[in-house]
């Protein structure tokens, strides 16, 4: 398993991590993404471990606190062979103060997270969102108590925008505070956003990216073709729900250019999705996840081998979406605004 720096800190995490929205499955929203139980989410932490996938990731919000409880419960007595993240923010409860990223919230939140995973640390915690209505300062003044406590190793940034990240690192930078070293955030060969604002962000600020939904919301399985719907899985159990929308004629012709490829490598089309995430500027983690032992196995495939320059740039030109304003404005000014080269 190949290790990437992650971010501007000393800490090497796996390309490919585990993401368990599908431990619990206790609500109307996550029963769509998956049921898994302890005994199962044991047998996959098992092939994840056995593959060099030694990290975790959840959120307080997954299943109502279930996911974390299942994932403490399947590394109980081996926690020291993985990393674990996690996030806050989004509403735990029905009280007004059971949500944000507020000390009065984090410090509750971050020891509920512990008890619920079993656990004395939080390898990276994660703001699942930015907070509006706290200081930036409040914040990041609490996640540095809690990282001086040893609580929490790292922290990150998730679904930030550019300004909410830059504004978080500034502040750190200004008062001494911990400051977030990994940006989570949605990108995939039908999703390139990221690569207008966060990535050039990020490769100026030494922020790592780990991404998660790498197969555009289960789009990118190999289930969706042109005149073929969903043949089962989470898209077609209706776990679409908040996710992006994407017009079915660039589905179709990015699909098209990942079997194109899959055919050449011998590969399969989430395989070869997951390996272009891999190829990408400033991605050090790719979150994977599973229903059971056969998708785990096809996803741990993404890895180990690379695509040709010529193959990359196919699915590029494929994939490829004129940014908004001012970015498609910026390119014109190249020679003194340089952009990554994926534009």
């Amino acid at each position: 398993m190949e290790y990437r720096q992650f971010g501007r800190s000393g800490l090497k995490v796996p390309v490919l991590s585990f993401g368990t929205g599908t431990f619990g499955g206790t609500n109307e929203f996550f029963e769509k993404w998956g049921r898994t139980d302890v005994a199962e989410a044991t047998r996959l932490v098992d092939l994840c471990l056995e593959a060099g996938v030694s990290f975790f990731d959840t959120a307080d919000i997954y299943s109502d606190g279930a996911s974390e409880e299942i994932l403490g419960q399947a590394l109980k007595g081996r926690r020291s062979r993985a990393l674990i993240s996690t996030k806050a923010t989004f509403p735990v409860g029905e009280g007004a103060n059971e949500m944000g990223s507020s000390r009065h919230h984090l410090i509750r939140a971050c020891e509920a997270s512990l008890r619920r995973l079993g656990t004395d640390h939080i390898d990276v915690y994660f703001m699942h969102g930015f907070d509006a209505l706290t200081p930036v300062d409040e914040t990041l003044r609490a996640l540095d108590d809690l990282v001086t406590s040893g609580k929490i190793g790292y922290i990150g940034a998730s679904n930030f925008s550019g300004w909410h990240l830059m504004k978080a690192l500034a502040t750190s930078e200004r008062y001494g505070l911990a400051r977030y070293v990994a940006y989570q955030g949605y990108y995939s060969l039908i999703g390139r956003h990221y690569e207008w604002e966060l990535m050039p962000l990020g490769l100026d600020q030494g922020v790592a990216l780990m991404v998660w939904s790498p197969l555009g919301w289960g789009r990118l399985t190999g289930k969706i073709r042109r005149g073929q719907g969903p043949q089962g899985g989470r898209l077609a159990a209706g776990g679409a729900e908040g996710g992006p929308v994407v017009a079915d004629e660039y589905l179709y012709n990015v699909v098209d250019a990942l079997d194109a490829v899959a055919a050449e490598t011998g590969k399969t089309v989430p395989q070869v999705a997951l390996n272009w995430l891999l190829s990408r500027p400033t991605v050090a983690n790719i979150v994977i996840g599973a229903r059971n032992e056969e998708q785990l196995k096809q996803n741990l495939g993404g890895v180990g081998w690379s695509l040709t320059p010529e193959q990359i740039a196919q699915l590029d030109a494929a994939s490829q979406e004129m940014p908004i304003y001012p970015y498609w404005h910026q390119k014109g000014f190249d020679i003194r605004n340089p952009k990554p080269t994926v534009w």
